[in-house]
């Protein structure tokens, strides 16, 4: 069917074997244009410009700030670890230091332990650990893990500082308890060292609390006895064998008969950290033996 003219009034029409000849041609001409120049190049450059570049930018963007805390997530991973393992060491180190210084603790102790039993070394002796003790801060009474299994009796004496500590009151097979000088109703015979007069040491509560005890009964007429002086256990004591050291005079008042002296003495134990003593294996000898 060839073209037709129509006259004015009719539609004016293609044949589709012609229209389908002409868009092939088109779309030839177009892909030869294309391979051959650049001339559709730049625009659709351009759309992909403004359309892709953009969206690569946020997936490189967003798998960037991902990538960055994965590797944050893995550092701190890590570093978690490694402060646990700093802490374990820290820990380990910390018990070794402990174990440290108690030993040097202990040790100084035994040494202690060992010059006083030189110092002595007329008494036979025997140390014991401190395994309890009364309510309180202070050791005014105590017990120790050494009895009656081991040849301990009832009112030997006990010493710890290269002074004397008290007495044992009551004895068990594997233990025993001690009353110490400072307990209140503890009384020793004592004698000044440099004069040898004699003086009744005593345990006070109240004094207790600032590491003192108290003497009294001191005839001292001439005033040679002063602050420092030495005051040891005295022969004629009934429970305390002589010469051990109590302590040292802190302070001297004149009592109210004008005859004898009373004050403070400043032990030589110190009663607030006793951890190991000696037990001296004798008692004292009395007039009825």
């Amino acid at each position: 069917m060839s073209p037709v003219v129509k006259r004015k009034g009719e539609k004016f029409t293609i044949p589709s074997k012609y229209l389908l000849f002409v868009l092939t041609l088109m779309c030839t001409v177009t892909m030869l244009m294309t391979f051959s120049t650049d001339i559709f190049n730049k625009p659709l450059n351009t759309v992909v410009g403004y359309l892709i570049v953009p969206f690569q930018k946020g997936i490189s963007s967003v798998g960037g700030w991902f990538s960055t805390r994965a590797e944050e997530l893995k550092e701190i991973r890590a570093l978690k670890e490694e402060n646990e393992e700093l802490k374990k060491q820290v820990a380990d180190l910390l018990a070794e230091n402990i174990e440290l210084q108690q030993g040097k603790y202990e040790l100084n102790q035994l040494q202690a332990l060992y010059e006083m039993d030189e110092q002595y070394s007329g008494y036979e002796k025997t140390g014991a650990r401190i395994i309890a003790r009364d309510a309180g801060n202070w050791y005014h009474s105590f017990t120790i893990d050494k009895g009656s299994n081991d040849g301990i009796e009832v009112d030997m004496n006990v010493m710890a500082d290269g002074g004397l500590v008290g007495r044992v009151y009551s004895v068990g097979p594997n233990w025993a308890k001690v009353v110490s000088i400072i307990n209140d109703n503890t009384n020793v015979s004592g004698k000044i060292l440099a004069t040898g007069d004699n003086l009744i040491v005593s345990g006070d509560l109240e004094l207790m609390q600032k590491n003192l005890i108290s003497f009294s009964q001191l005839l001292d007429s001439d005033g040679v006895v002063t602050n420092g002086d030495k005051i040891v256990t005295s022969d004629i004591s009934d429970k305390y064998l002589p010469g051990i050291l109590i302590g040292y005079i802190n302070e001297i008042n004149i009592d109210s008969n004008k005859l004898t002296k009373s004050g403070t003495v400043t032990p030589a134990v110190d009663f607030e950290h006793l951890s190991e003593v000696l037990v001296i294996m004798q008692l004292k000898q009395t007039v009825e033996e």
